[in-house]
């Protein structure tokens, strides 16, 4: 169905030069979207695949020791949307205070983005709505390190951003001015609490990320925001019990047919195919990280079954192997720290547990060593693509 652009251009002046900036029209689209069988069918079978990974972590013995794991996943895939060079291997490194093996400014990117998501899921733990100050909190933790603490932190921009291009006048797409963003993000807030009217909880997601990134109201790290609200908002509506969703895999996978779709929406009004997509990316992203949990749940098993050969020193190994799990890559000293054991016991525990197989020492030196549960990580890493290297060349 053809609809007109969800929309106005207004014309801005800066330093000289006009140009058009879009302006989105408050939420729900008008006219409604247009529910094809397909599209319906399609959405369905992500609300599937979201009920079995919430019944994955609601049968988990301790969920925390995958969330551990699963937020860093989705802080990896999204910061490397962006361009940053960090891997899942470079933040573990980097949070045990080790040398990664890139530029340490794009470990202590994705670091800040694993903490905006916690940020956020805890305070919404704690009774606080899902809101724009909200958002604004979770930019402040996200910004909280050297290359972005000079893009106003927590604060909505007050200048003209673009998406590509070297100047407004050039660019892929031009979000609204500064002198529009109050009116249009107090209708993204009245949308986000169900107002105008009631709207599905997996349907709001969908287009509210799209809302938010034609909006753009922060100089920069909009796009890891965005991408953070979509499983924020699940977990908020009650979708999901815990944040184990990482859709940025899928688009990630798919990012030149991501930007598309966003554009084809703001060109065109075509919500329907943006739909499609991110409903798509989902029940994908759903599935992979339900088989990704019961792979995690197996190894975990075997792993246990084979410290129960070690007789009186199985407590100390189950103690270290729980930690593991937690942090799968970590110092001795961290180990000891988190377990209550003396270093003398962790280290003869950790002993046992390179004879069996299950870690592996990965510094060689004497001091300060620093230990990976080899398979686990393995597990984790399976799905992730190598960053591209590439930037984006987007100012997001």
């Amino acid at each position: 169905m053809q609809r007109p652009p969800p929309g106005r251009t207004v014309t801005v002046s800066t330093q000289g030069e006009a140009f058009s900036a879009f302006v989105p029209a408050p939420l729900p689209p008008v006219p409604p979207i247009a529910w094809s069988a397909d599209l319906r069918r399609r959405f369905d079978d992500a609300l599937v695949a979201l009920g079995r990974l919430d019944a994955v972590s609601s049968m988990l013995p301790n969920a925390a020791l995958l969330l551990y794991s699963f937020v860093r996943k989705e802080a990896v895939l999204s910061s490397q949307i962006e361009g940053t060079q960090s891997s899942l291997a470079d933040l573990l490194l980097f949070e045990i205070d080790e040398q990664p093996g890139v530029p340490l400014e794009d470990a202590q990117e994705v670091s800040r983005c694993v903490a905006a998501m916690t940020h956020g899921v805890d305070r919404l733990r704690g009774g606080f709505p899902l809101s724009l100050r909200l958002l604004r909190e979770m930019h402040g933790v996200l910004l909280d390190h050297p290359r972005g603490r000079d893009k106003t932190p927590g604060e909505f921009r007050r200048s003209q951003v673009w998406l590509g291009g070297t100047r407004p006048g050039n660019a892929v797409f031009v979000p609204p001015p500064a002198a529009e963003l109050r009116d249009c993000l107090g209708a993204f807030e009245r949308f986000l609490h169900d107002d105008p009217e009631p709207t599905s909880p997996l349907l709001r997601a969908a287009l509210a990320h799209v809302q938010f990134e034609t909006i753009h109201p922060f100089l920069d790290g909009n796009g890891r925001i965005g991408r953070l609200l979509i499983v924020l908002q699940l977990v908020a509506d009650g979708l999901l019990r815990e944040p184990l969703l990482y859709p940025s895999l899928f688009f990630k996978a798919h990012r030149a047919l991501y930007y598309e779709r966003l554009n084809d929406v703001r060109a065109q009004g075509d919500w329907e195919r943006w739909l499609d997509f991110f409903a798509e990316a989902v029940q994908v992203s759903a599935t992979q990280a339900v088989h990704t949990a019961q792979a995690l749940l197996a190894l975990v098993a075997k792993d246990r079954g084979k410290l129960a050969s070690l007789g009186r020193a199985s407590p100390s190994a189950w103690a270290l192997h729980e930690a593991l799990q937690r942090q799968p890559v970590a110092s001795a000293a961290a180990l000891g720290q988190r377990t209550g054991l003396t270093p003398a016991t962790v280290n003869k525990t950790l002993a046992h547990l390179e004879r069996l197989n299950i870690v592996t020492e990965v510094t060689e030196r004497r001091r300060g060593r620093i230990f990976s549960y080899r398979d686990y990580v393995a597990l984790l890493n399976a799905e992730l693509p190598q960053a591209s290297g590439a930037p984006s060349g987007r100012r997001r």
